[in-house]
């Protein structure tokens, strides 16, 4: 039975030329699709913008996992679209998110603290609703205030209460829905 053409790779067809947005003051970003050379990168970024959202848990120590992860999971399975700081030596990773768009879930939303408060998040909001037209869900900690605020402010709604399966923390269940 044929499930029809692949939408994944149209998504994909889109982003073969950089999006342009804003990161913060001046500074511009380049929004493209991840490559596996990104790897390191964006795991470094994921250790980084975790660490500093919450520095009492050690997670150098869920690195392995965490690689493991993104190999396995989310890279074969999502749509990856990485923010670029344009023209940045080194680094120049500002976030990614990542977005199944067959279930509409947004597993991750990367931002690098420098750049918490700017518009890359927002404008990385808008790559999962043009990845996920339909609408999109996500998972947020209850203890993550900042988030929460920030999806609120994106237009995203409270829509259950939940567990994280791997650390046993309580999460609200929000959506977007055009």
């Amino acid at each position: 039975m044929s499930r029809g053409p692949d939408k994944r790779s149209d998504i994909r067809e889109q982003l073969d030329h950089p999006a342009p947005a804003l990161c913060g003051g001046a500074a511009r970003c380049d929004f493209r699709r991840y490559r596996p050379a990104d790897e390191d990168a964006a795991i470094a970024l994921w250790l980084r913008t975790w660490q500093a959202a919450y520095p009492r848990i050690d997670f150098a120590a869920r690195l392995d996992w965490w690689r493991a992860r993104w190999r396995n999971e989310l890279v074969p399975n999502a749509e990856i679209v990485v923010a670029e700081r344009a023209g940045a030596e080194g680094c120049p990773m500002a976030g990614f998110v990542t977005v199944d768009p067959r279930t509409r879930y947004l597993d991750q939303i990367v931002v690098a603290p420098e750049f918490w408060g700017s518009a890359v998040g927002a404008a990385l909001i808008e790559e999962a609703r043009r990845l996920s037209p339909s609408g999109l869900d996500l998972d947020v900690n209850i203890d993550n205030d900042r988030a929460i605020r920030f999806y609120e402010k994106q237009g995203f709604s409270m829509a259950g209460a939940a567990v994280n399966p791997i650390s046993g923390k309580p999460v609200h269940r929000m959506t977007w829905r055009p």
